[in-house]
């Protein structure tokens, strides 16, 4: 017997008890599921109604001045779709949903509007956290998933607030693992959610849940030519959402283990005929130079002299900025790290502890 079924009868059990002893029977469901409905609608609909009370409508304004009366006035400039964290008035959206906003609100579920602050910003993940002021029995987080326990063809529901008006439920699989999409600043975040469940431009920041109503990542972007949803949508996993938002929350960025070093622009290595991250200058005192790598020089004759071209870290190829930082980010602060590098044409190796950076 189905676990509908199963359902059924006991709640016909229930009724019929308590209809022989007198008492009341139990009061049905302003909104009940329809009977007729299958075990995977049923579904649909129980994680619907358990998340979409976390899921909130994000507005940025911009503020502009009247020639006239000189006064000021904020403008709708976008929107998107966030939802809570944490009853303390943390919300989570992506990046790109708040960038270059003067003035932000978050709507609740109950149409009730509040004035957001940026809590924190990590465009390397197109991903924001926005501060309210509301009450706590107004604010309903969402349980955390692993997305390390993702696997193509699992179910997945998307939520999302695209007007302002109400959630909206789109349903599909997991598509793909593993894949690379670009952060607004052009950095690469690795191991996506690839999925067919609908992204349109105003979900961006919404949840992406599983059948239990887990969040298991944060919708943020489509692949489509036309701007509309063409199957193909994004997520960022939930397990690097667990990572981040902590920081964002406590020192306002991302924060990775310290190397020491600034880039030089990549076409410095291309000039010399090498694929890796060119060094600008190593600090003295931070642990790049404490291990001996060197920045560029200016020669005798007042000539760019190349520094060291770190090629690889551990067995992790770097043969740009973003893989290096890629490499970075998955350590913490006292692990230490093979340096493959070029100095002068020639391979040379060395070892630098990573450090615990200045905040």
């Amino acid at each position: 017997m189905g676990n509908g079924h199963l359902k059924t009868v006991i709640l016909l059990l229930g009724l019929l008890g308590a209809a022989s002893c007198g008492a009341e029977p139990p009061v049905a469901s302003s909104n009940p599921t329809p009977a007729f409905a299958t075990d995977d609608e049923r579904n649909t609909i129980e994680v619907f109604e358990f998340a979409s009370p976390s899921v909130v409508y994000v507005n940025r304004y911009q503020v502009v001045r009247d020639r006239r009366s000189l006064d000021l006035h904020s403008i709708p400039q976008g929107a998107g779709t966030g939802f809570v964290w944490s009853e303390a008035g943390y919300v989570v959206t992506n990046y790109h949903v708040v960038e270059g906003a003067q003035q932000l609100s978050i709507t609740l579920p109950d149409q009730t509007r509040w004035p957001a602050t940026v809590a924190g910003l990590a465009p390397d993940k197109d991903l924001a956290v926005l501060k309210i002021e509301a009450p706590k029995d107004k604010l309903h987080a969402l349980p955390l998933g692993d997305s390390n326990q993702l696997s193509v063809g699992r179910k997945v529901l998307a939520i999302g607030n695209p007007f302002g008006l109400d959630a909206t439920l789109t349903t599909g699989v997991v598509s793909a693992l593993g894949r690379e999409i670009e952060a607004p600043n052009r950095r690469k975040i690795h191991n996506v959610i690839q999925t067919d469940a609908a992204i349109n431009p105003g979900n961006s920041g919404g949840p992406l849940l599983n059948s239990t109503g887990e969040l298991i990542g944060v919708n943020t972007m489509i692949f489509s030519p036309s701007g509309a949803s063409a199957g193909i949508g994004f997520a960022i996993p939930v397990n690097i959402v667990k990572q981040i938002v902590p920081q964002l929350i406590e020192f306002g960025r991302l924060v990775r283990p310290e190397f020491g070093i600034e880039f030089a622009p990549e076409r410095w290595a291309r000039r010399a005929g090498v694929e890796g991250v060119a060094i600008l200058h190593a600090p003295r005192g931070k642990p790049a130079a404490n291990s001996g790598l060197e920045g560029a020089k200016r020669g005798a004759w007042g000539t760019i002299e190349l520094g060291d071209i770190i090629i690889a870290l551990d067995d992790a190829p770097t043969r740009n900025v973003d893989e290096f930082l890629a490499v970075i980010e998955s350590h913490k602060p006292g692990d230490t790290l093979e340096v493959h590098y070029v100095r002068n044409g020639k391979l040379r190796q060395t070892r630098v502890t990573l450090s615990q950076p200045e905040l």
